[in-house]
């Protein structure tokens, strides 16, 4: 028996690209909700990289070497 994933994936093939377009709008503004856990997580993680940044004990990457970084690979 298939399962509702694959029915939806057959009954999509069916769809004109505008509808399947608006399917993927649909989902993605679905997936894209905030999670207030994870920006309390984040704003933590935040707060402790500046307090180390302040304290001297991390230091700083200027924007041309992480950009110079990536570039190369």
């Amino acid at each position: 028996m298939a399962t509702t994933t694959e029915k939806l994936a057959s009954e999509i093939q069916s769809l004109t690209d505008m509808e399947k377009l608006h399917l993927v709008d649909t989902i993605l503004a679905d997936l894209d909700r905030p999670d207030p856990e994870l920006d309390r997580i984040w704003a933590e993680e935040s707060r402790k990289r500046w307090t180390a940044y302040k304290e001297g004990r991390i230091s700083s990457v200027s924007y041309l070497d992480v950009m110079d970084k990536y570039r190369r690979v």
